[in-house]
């Protein structure tokens, strides 16, 4: 009777081991999924920061084309 009890013990043992190894496994994917997605999230940052300097510098390019066309049509206007 006791030997029974035993088999069922160490089963129930066995079963706890083999899940908490298939959870250990999968919290390593989940350490390295998340380890992935930090550097995507870095990476996305930096191109971010990176567009908005980009788009800074066409702003500022587009008020010095401004102002420049805004001085030809006035000199033109002089003109006529």
């Amino acid at each position: 009777m006791s030997f029974e009890v035993f088999e069922k013990l160490e089963a129930k043992v066995q079963q706890a081991i083999d899940t908490i190894t298939l959870l250990q496994m999968e919290i390593e994917e989940l350490k390295e999924k998340n380890s992935s997605l930090s550097q995507e999230v870095q990476q996305a940052q930096g191109n971010r920061e990176a567009l908005e300097q980009e788009n800074a510098q066409l702003k500022e390019q587009q008020t010095v084309w401004q102002d420049r066309l805004q001085s030809l049509l006035g000199k033109m206007e002089e003109v006529n």
